[in-house]
């Protein structure tokens, strides 16, 4: 079954697939935010749409598998990154609906995208190639927009979450941990996959 699944999963035109879904998938999200960015100072804009920037760092991973190339600081911040919003937006919606009663349709459908992110990024596990060097940028990033989120007030809007910022800062905080300590993980196992699996899948 694992053999099928990864057949599929690692066929270029499945990943080119993807691509381009992850692609739309990452333009509408910085649509989405575009009530925030307008009330937002623009120092703080490239730190603002946390989800759409991870899925871009993906998408660009993504690129770089099918063209035949390691991106390696692209790669450390798309499966930190990733990882880290898809889980953090799925938690936040599911206390929504502690705090506020019912997400409707949009809701579940924000639940359901981020932790297909979280999930895809996991999946390609063996295709990153980064390095410590690399790990380390991608975690000062992580790390340094959650001070930006929580410190500078600049986290995602959700409904009277803003309330809680306090404690979500903490989880965030621990979440970015466990995202680089997955990373770091990677690199300590070294089970990568080379590029002949994806040019024989052609």
């Amino acid at each position: 079954m694992m053999t099928l699944i990864r057949s599929v999963l690692y066929a270029k035109p499945f990943m080119w697939l993807l691509f381009v879904v992850n692609l739309l998938g990452t333009i509408y999200g910085y649509y989405w935010y575009k009530g925030q960015l307008s009330i937002t100072e623009p120092i703080y804009y490239i730190f603002v749409p946390d989800s759409p920037t991870a899925s871009l760092f993906f998408t660009l991973a993504l690129l770089g598998w099918l063209l035949g190339k390691n991106w390696r600081l692209i790669e450390a911040l798309a499966l930190v990154t990733l990882v880290k919003y898809g889980l953090w937006a799925v938690v936040m919606n599911l206390l929504t609906i502690g705090v506020d009663g019912p997400i409707g349709p949009v809701g579940w459908m924000l639940v359901i995208s981020h932790f297909g992110m979280a999930v895809q990024a996991i999946l390609y596990f063996p295709w990153y190639r980064f390095g410590w060097i690399s790990l380390s940028i991608a975690a000062i990033w992580t790390l340094h927009n959650d001070v930006i989120d929580y410190v500078f007030g600049q986290m995602p809007i959700y409904r009277s979450l803003l309330e809680f910022s306090s404690q979500i800062g903490y989880f965030t905080f621990w979440l970015s941990i466990g995202c680089i300590a997955l990373a770091a993980w990677n690199i300590s196992t070294k089970r990568y996959m080379t590029f002949d699996n994806l040019i024989k899948s052609r």
